[in-house]
């Protein structure tokens, strides 16, 4: 679809809080371009030390693309080239994507915290000629990177780099600099329009090397409007988008629904508590977009005892199992709400809590499925679970799923059931009002003797100890009863917390025998996926390895 949209746009922009149609049809990168017109001054982004506004946003979005034009096409023919975003969580991730739209390449998001082999791996699956990064990239030189990844047979022919305002140098595979002349783009694309798979990400690779998702602009558009009613959001909100940008959380909070909208959106390079908690009372942040890990993070602070946090109205959380004591717990703190979506970067939204649920809707459970995303569920045999009351392995359709996995279609056979549906890798029990639970995934329940146990309640039941910051729970080998629970903590002061020890309070508390771990490791720190999940895959090979 070509873009019609040139420097100015030729239809009226409404609100997209309480007339979302008079948007349809427009792409993130055209409302830069409106915004950078109509609004050019006000800030689009605040870093902790930087305002960037609307007008230098767009400029950085052309400076990339004139780049991307430099180097002409990569000789796929008809076919879009991929690119590579291997960037910063900040404007310049941002930009890229949009100079990728303006130039009708299709930006392949890859997290910041991916390593050489992920990198190699998802660049090569999409092959990608062209590779935008930054000099530095998470307080790392990228240049022992970038060397490996040219050196490599699917390696860049070409390296864009890009500052923190947007300005780029252009390298060929060996270095050498490529002259690039600056010029106006057009905010539309040549090649996409927003129904049109424009953008691939990947899986948050949480146990193993990950998939390439597509996505189109119109799908988290729609996730976005959701959003808006969830919680309540108008243009005036200010956000923080404390996840990662290249996957589904972070895209939506971040790269759509400020652009759709005209809000401020407050970001950071490296996540770190309390700057975070810094910058949400410095910039009176009211919608604050985080994973569990980060606001379990903000609760455990120092900092955040003597912070004035009281303009926060409501947090989106998710990524992985919101606990329910601690989301109460911040609630009791900041008066915010916490809100949550149901759903995978494969499926979008499935179901969604709002600012109008009762407490028990909002922190127990997932919201109620949406209206225009219809669910199954089927047990452990693939039959379908009929009946007002259903616990299983759920598969949805609807408008918001994406197209698959790329150019991957042994995946794309797993990810769907035969008659069409996308299936989601949860245990789910969904309530007779239509609201949904995780019990856990179905790669987190742990098999011991025959009997399934769900990690995530066993998580929930550690969690509540008062040494605990951290935990999570894995299935370690037994050879008598094939699996044995065994829980990964982080404690408080860095004290070790022994199994007999967490056993006994456990038992004190009342819990059932079978959901208290019979191994404890004591770790620094839990590892991390590029998406900010915790990676159960390293877990695991950790608990796996020490000593219980």
């Amino acid at each position: 679809m070509t873009g019609r949209i040139s420097t100015t746009l030729d239809v009226a922009v409404g609100d997209f809080a309480t007339a979302p149609r008079t948007l349809d049809g427009l792409g993130v990168s055209e409302l830069v371009r409106h915004w950078a017109l109509t609004i050019g001054d006000r800030t689009a982004f605040i870093t902790p030390d930087a305002r960037i506004s609307w007008a230098d946003y767009d400029v950085a979005a052309d400076r990339i693309a004139s780049a991307l034009a430099a180097v002409g096409d990569c000789g796929r023919g008809s076919e879009p080239d991929a690119v590579a975003l291997y960037l910063p969580d900040t404007m310049v991730f941002h930009a890229a994507l949009c100079a990728a739209w303006r130039t009708g390449r299709i930006a392949v998001g890859i997290g910041s915290r991916s390593g050489a082999r992920e990198v190699a791996h998802l660049s090569s699956r999409a092959g990608c000629r062209i590779l935008i990064t930054a000099r530095t990239l998470r307080g790392q030189d990228t240049a022992p990177l970038v060397a490996e990844l040219c050196a490599g047979p699917d390696g860049p022919d070409h390296v864009i780099y890009v500052d923190d305002h947007g300005s780029v140098e252009l390298e060929d595979a060996a270095g050498e600099p490529v002259p690039v002349t600056g010029r106006r783009f057009d905010a539309g694309s040549p090649r996409f329009g927003i129904h049109d798979v424009s953008m691939l990400n990947s899986t948050s690779g949480t146990t193993g090397l990950p998939k390439l998702v597509t996505q189109t602009e119109h799908r988290w558009i729609a996730f976005s409007e959701v959003a808006v009613r969830a919680g309540n959001i108008t243009g005036d909100d200010v956000f923080f988008g404390a996840v990662p940008a290249p996957f589904g959380f972070g895209l939506w909070t971040s790269h759509f629904l400020p652009a759709l909208l005209g809000a401020s959106n407050v970001v950071v390079e490296r996540f770190g508590a309390d700057t975070m908690i810094d910058l949400l009372e410095r910039e009176r942040v009211t919608v604050l977009n985080c994973v569990s890990t980060q606001f379990k993070m903000l609760l455990r602070s120092e900092r955040a005892r003597a912070a004035d946090l009281g303009s926060l109205r409501a947090m989106f959380t998710g990524g992985e199992a919101v606990p329910y004591s601690e989301a109460l717990e911040f609630e009791r703190r900041t008066g915010a709400a916490v809100l949550q979506f149901y759903g995978s970067n494969e499926t979008g939204a499935v179901s969604v809590t709002t600012v109008e649920d009762d407490v028990d809707t909002r922190l127990r459970t997932c919201g109620h499925v949406l209206e225009n995303m219809r669910v199954r569920v089927f047990d452990d045999a693939g039959d379908e679970v009929l009946g007002n009351e259903r616990r299983g392995q759920p598969a949805v359709n609807g408008p918001l799923m994406c197209h698959g996995y790329w150019d991957d279609p042994d995946a794309d056979r797993d990810l769907r059931t035969p008659d069409g549906w996308m299936l989601l890798g949860d245990v789910v029990e969904i309530d007779a009002t239509g609201r949904v639970r995780v019990v856990g995934r179905k790669a987190d329940i742990i098999i011991r003797g025959g009997k399934n146990i769900s990690a995530v309640e066993v998580e929930e039941f550690v969690r509540s100890h008062p040494a605990v910051t951290l935990v999570a729970v894995v299935g370690v080998h037994d050879p008598l009863f094939g699996e044995k629970v065994c829980a990964v903590v982080v404690t408080a002061d860095g004290t070790e917390l022994t199994a007999p020890e967490l056993s006994a309070w456990l038992s004190g508390q009342g819990v059932t025998r079978e959901y208290i771990p019979e191994h404890v490791v004591t770790v620094d720190e839990l590892p991390l996926a590029p998406g900010g999940k915790v990676a159960k895959g390293a877990v695991k090979a950790l608990a796996e390895e020490l000593p219980a």
